[in-house]
This record gives structure tokens, C-alpha cells and sequence, in this order.
């Protein structure tokens, strides 16, 4: 998906020269990001953020509570959706903290990296699983983040960070792409992600079968969404 971002500040003709320039330069960067999340093209993305959140700094009322962003997606994966016939690794295996029971190879690799992942069968009235360190899992109630249950298109994540973009924070967006996928611009941040990164907001979409094997994992099946710049303004 292509995005195209939404732009609240006036803006002249030179930067889009410059974007190109820069767009140009970044595709002969390193891109370091995990598998699942390869097609967003962080080199560009990053020196974006910089540019942009600088030009916030230099007004002369500073930020003010407003940064410019990017938004990314994660979600609860459901163990209904990795079958062989969709082209997953969907052979039973176990691991430690389940108890003996087996699940798809490919629903644990996506809980390692989601965090947590819907089961079919209940265990004990339970129907999550999450990942624990040290290559464990457990079962659990609710998908949950530092701040508490995770709550579908409203719960979004941020790097830690001291300052007004913290945990707890009320951030809304303006972003036409983020409003078309998440039907929200206002989101709370509930946890916080050592491998996100300045001026990222992950955000909660919910429960889904993925969209497809290998990389498509990190997406659910209602979206090809990918990422989106936004406007993020806190409001607490």
C-alpha cells in the first residue's frame, strides 16, 4: 500500500524536491528492521521524523504538544488462520509454559513477535497465549500492555521515552490513511517497545487471522496496511 501522508502545516514547493533528494539517498541505506516489517523503508521514514519534528522545535513556541509521526499496526494473530493450506508452518509443536499442548510452528513465531495470540480451545477458561522471555509462553486472559488490557483501535505503543510522549499519553492523529484502516485518531499509549523507534506509534488493531505467511504475518487479514505519516497532537 502506497501511503501518502497528511499534511496540516503550509508547506512550500522546495520541500518536495527535497523529499525526492532524500528519497534518492535513503535507498542506498542499510534497512534495519526485523523480517516482518521489511517493506517499511525506515532509512527514509527515519530522516523524515527528523526533519520534521526539528522544523516543530525551531517555532518559537516549540512543539507545544505537537510532533510529527509515524504510525505503524500490530495485532492479536488467531491460531485459526495458520493452516498448511494457507501456505504456513503449520506443524503441531510445543514449547515451554504450554503444558505439553501444541500449536501451529508459525502462530508461536507470530506470538514471539506480536505478543500475544487468540487459541482455539480455551485452557482452563483462558483463550490467549503470550510470549514470555527466554523463549517461553504462557496462558493468559487478555491481550495486555504495561498500561493494561489492550483495547482494539484505541491501546498504541511508543518507544520509552521521558516527556509528554509517555505512557499514559492521549495522542490524536490526523492522518486520512490511519482514519480509512483504524476508523480512530485518538489513541492512549499503553505500553512501551525497545524495538520501536522515536517517533513511532504502534498501534492496536485486534484480533485477526494474518494476512498471509512469512512477512505478511505482521499484518492482519482485514488490511494491507503498512505504515502512515501522521500529526500527532497530545492532549494530556
Amino acid at each position: 500500500m502506497e501511503t501518502t501522508p497528511h499534511r496540516s502545516f503550509d508547506r512550500r514547493s522546495d520541500r518536495i524536491a527535497f523529499w525526492r533528494l532524500i528519497s534518492g539517498i535513503a535507498a542506498f541505506g542499510i534497512l534495519a528492521c526485523s523480517d516482518l516489517r521489511a517493506d517499511i523503508p525506515w532509512p527514509e521514514v527515519v530522516r523524515r521524523l527528523a526533519y520534521e519534528n526539528e522544523n516543530l522545535a525551531r517555532r518559537p513556541q516549540g512543539h507545544n504538544g505537537e510532533y510529527f509521526v509515524v504510525c505503524t499496526l500490530y495485532y492479536t494473530p488467531k491460531e485459526s488462520g495458520f493452516t498448511f493450506e494457507r501456505g504456513f508452518d503449520a506443524t503441531p509443536v510445543t514449547k515451554r509454559g504450554l503444558r505439553g499442548r501444541k500449536y501451529p510452528r508459525d502462530f508461536l513465531r507470530s506470538v514471539k513477535k506480536e505478543g500475544f495470540g487468540r487459541i482455539v480451545t480455551p485452557v482452563n477458561g483462558r483463550n490467549y497465549i503470550h510470549y514470555n522471555d527466554g523463549d517461553s509462553y504462557a496462558f493468559g486472559s487478555a491481550p495486555t500492555g504495561g498500561g493494561g488490557v489492550l483495547v482494539p483501535r484505541f491501546s498504541a505503543a511508543m518507544k520509552f521515552a521521558r516527556g509528554v510522549l509517555r505512557r499514559g499519553a492521549i495522542v490524536e492523529t490526523e492522518s486520512p490513511d490511519l482514519q480509512n484502516v483504524f476508523r480512530s485518531n485518538r489513541w492512549k499509549i499503553m505500553d512501551t517497545g525497545g524495538g520501536l523507534r522515536r517517533w513511532q506509534i504502534d498501534c492496536y488493531y485486534g484480533e485477526d487471522e494474518p494476512l498471509g505467511p512469512g512477512k505478511l504475518m505482521g499484518r492482519p487479514r482485514a488490511t494491507t496496511f503498512e505504515y502512515a505519516y501522521a500529526n500527532a497532537r497530545i492532549t494530556n
